[in-house]
């Protein structure tokens, strides 16, 4: 095993342990039969919604998701 693919390695694992901690922290999207009768005020009142913690979990997760991906590209290449 080369030094290249240890670290690509180590970056896989740890991107993989940052997605779960960080699909675990987001909150739950169903919040069953209130979360649909609330759901017209809640996209009215949600204008600053990019700049919540879950908005911002998200976008972490697709970063995060797409590194994993990236990286099993890359060490099945190598």
């Amino acid at each position: 095993m080369s030094a290249l693919t240890i670290v690509f390695t180590i970056l896989q694992v740890l991107s993989g342990l940052a997605v779960t901690v960080i699909v675990l922290m987001q909150s739950g999207k169903s919040a069953g039969l209130s979360g649909s009768i609330s759901g017209g005020a809640d996209t009215f009142l949600s204008k600053g919604q990019a700049k919540t913690l879950d908005a911002k979990l998200a976008k972490a997760t697709k970063w995060f998701a797409l590194a994993f991906v990236l990286l099993t590209l890359i060490l099945n290449l190598i």
